[in-house]
């Protein structure tokens, strides 16, 4: 079980983001805030509200919104 060990907030709806495997990279969230639970998101004061579920450990917001790990893992792009 792969697992989100720490996140910051680069620009729009891009994080960058390290796993417990070791892989670090940026993530794009801009094409997943569909749906009424994730358009909210699409507000970058709320966007940036994110935090590190400690029982989950993966993002969540404050309106109930979260990823699962392994979602957010197979979206990463890591840098050249």
């Amino acid at each position: 079980m792969v697992r989100v060990l720490d996140a910051r907030h680069i620009s729009g709806a891009i994080l960058w983001l390290r796993f417990s495997d070791g892989l670090q990279g940026e993530v794009d969230l801009s094409h997943e805030l569909d749906g009424p639970v994730f358009e909210p998101l699409r507000d970058p004061v709320v966007f940036r509200a994110f935090s590190s579920h400690p029982e989950l450990h993966t993002l969540t917001w404050p309106n109930g919104a979260d990823f699962a790990p392994e979602f957010l893992h197979d979206l990463v792009k890591v840098p050249a």
